[in-house]
């Protein structure tokens, strides 16, 4: 973790607001409770990352037109610009990550996380 906590202290997020934004660009627009599951993240956790990122201009909240009650998160532009700025070196250290396990390592632990994912 520590290569990844360097490389998000240039970008000003927190590894919580990363994931939320990855979650963001890879599913899009999204109910908060979604967003909160897919970031395996507790909701009073969510709701204050997202409001944080909201003040920062990378998200926005809209209630959701078909359940009033709920909100519908979204990426902004400046969002997805902060994810692509620094694609590069979260690419890099994936690659490295994945080159000290070894291939086989990384397939087993992608299927742990998945089986994790869907208890």
């Amino acid at each position: 973790m520590i290569p990844i906590r360097e490389a998000l202290q240039v970008t000003g997020l927190t590894e919580q607001q990363w994931r939320l934004l990855r979650v963001l660009e890879e599913f899009g627009p999204q109910d908060a409770t979604k967003l909160a599951e897919r970031a395996s993240l507790l909701m009073p956790s969510q709701t204050r990352i997202v409001q944080n990122l909201s003040e920062k201009g990378y998200v926005t909240r809209r209630t959701n037109p078909e359940d009033r009650r709920r909100q519908v998160v979204s990426i902004t532009a400046a969002g997805h610009q902060v994810l692509v700025k620094n694609a590069p070196k979260a690419r890099e250290i994936s690659d490295e990550v994945a080159a000290a396990l070894g291939e086989e390592k990384v397939k087993m632990l992608v299927s742990i996380l998945d089986d994790i994912i869907h208890m």
